[in-house]
């Protein structure tokens, strides 16, 4: 279980990326859930990614993904 700040910051993410992907918020939310990384990765590590600006989130993210050869 997560906690109320760790959830805002998941949600703000995937609304971040799904305009960056040019998704919808539920398909961002099937891709990281699907794969773990929302709760392996995004929530696990919320303490050091909820202090980046969201430029550097999104890349981090993005780069991430890449690098599990994740298909978004």
């Amino acid at each position: 279980m997560c906690s109320k700040s760790e959830m805002e910051f998941s949600i703000f993410l995937i609304h971040q990326m799904a305009e960056f992907w040019h998704k919808t918020p539920s398909e961002v939310y099937n891709i990281l859930d699907s794969s773990n990384i929302l709760d392996n990765y995004i929530i696990k590590h919320y303490d050091v990614l909820h202090s980046m600006g969201s430029e550097s989130l999104i890349e981090d993210i993005n780069d991430y993904i890449k690098e599990k050869h994740i298909i978004c």
